[in-house]
């Protein structure tokens, strides 16, 4: 089969690999139809990551057709429309039997390769995964709006972790995929005033689009004073931001969440380009904020795919551009250059 193969950092190669297998008893062999860049894959690029060691085939952002089932399968059949988890889990540890599958102590990424595990992932025409990681794509649904399914439901996990109340301000820091998903699905949900932060105009503008009321450049020296004017409830609450959502992963954006925070607040970390970052301690100590880390997806799958069923929220707009597998080598440079415009590159076998 074909695959683009990370063969060296910043050197993919579109090449003949072996075909995947074997197909065990309760897996299935997918026929990848679409496979979406995610930005940790384009920092997995120049090895920033240190979890996408070469050679490895990246890829976990996927959706595809059933080509075969292992002999115990009793859910799906060949033919079947489907999009998975893009974690692996065992099903069987302490963490899993509790749902918290994100947490496997067994746990695999696809197209993830580091010092514990290597495993190749989707930008390939063919790959083997667990029955327990795949759910049907409704009906209506295409290709690669399934692939953008994980994004959504990494968003989908970060809000059911955040102690959200009725009409409680948010802000999102960093308009990326991540956070451009958590702004449709926090309008979907009835939250009350929702705040982009970026230093991106043209994000900001695609923000505003999803439901944004208020849209900022963290940079300005105005912003604090006009979050804390737009969360002045006249002393029925102090001023500030209820919840706080990072998706960038880094020192300033985590640094700029604290600040907006209101006393006795949270911030909601998802963001994770850093291994490490600084954080202003006191501010957290004395204001009591409640700093939450949301790893991946528990569950979230099923809701996220009603969600777009039902066209409560659309991943449409986030996808860019759709190009053959064979042309990924090409997008991968254009995303790792930042080139303006790009959000989701989807790209299909």
């Amino acid at each position: 089969m074909k695959a683009l193969v990370l063969e060296n950092y910043k050197n993919l190669v579109y090449k003949d690999v072996p075909d995947p297998g074997p197909v065990g008893e309760r897996d299935l062999l997918v026929r990848v139809r679409a496979t979406a860049i995610c930005g940790s894959d384009v920092h997995g690029y120049d090895g920033s990551t240190g979890r996408r060691i070469p050679p490895v085939i990246m890829g976990h952002e996927s959706a595809g057709e059933v080509a075969a089932v292992g002999p115990g399968v009793r859910n799906f059949s060949p033919g079947d429309r489907i999009t998975f988890d893009s974690t692996v889990y065992c099903g069987e540890c302490t963490f899993c039997r509790e749902g918290a599958v994100n947490l496997c102590e067994n746990r695999q990424v696809l197209g993830v390769s580091c010092d514990e595990y290597r495993r190749d992932g989707a930008f390939a025409e063919y790959l083997v995964i667990p029955e327990r990681i795949a759910y049907r794509i409704p009906e209506g649904l295409s290709y690669p709006e399934a692939a953008v399914t994980e994004p959504m439901a990494v968003a989908a996990h970060a809000i059911r972790l955040t102690p959200l109340s009725f009409n409680d301000t948010t802000a999102v820091v960093g308009a990326g995929l991540i956070g451009l998903s958590l702004i449709q699905l926090l309008k979907a949900s009835g939250s009350g005033t929702i705040i982009a932060l970026d230093t991106d105009p043209d994000r900001l503008k695609v923000a505003q689009s999803f439901g944004a009321d208020i849209t900022l450049d963290p940079r300005e020296e105005s912003t604090v004073q006009k979050i804390t004017a737009a969360t002045d409830r006249g002393g029925a609450h102090r001023s500030g931001v209820d919840r706080v959502f990072e998706a960038v992963g880094a020192t300033e954006p985590i640094a700029t969440a604290i600040q907006i925070a209101r006393k006795g607040g949270s911030v909601t970390l998802i963001g994770n380009v850093s291994p490490t970052v600084e954080i202003p301690l006191q501010s957290v100590v004395t204001r009591q904020i409640s700093l939450i880390g949301s790893c991946a997806i528990a569950g979230e799958y099923p809701l996220v795919l009603d969600l777009m069923a039902r066209k409560k929220v659309d991943v449409r707009p986030l996808i860019s551009a759709t190009a053959p597998l064979s042309e990924g080598a090409e997008w991968f440079k254009r995303l790792y250059a930042r080139e303006a415009g790009l959000l989701k590159v989807v790209l299909e076998p």
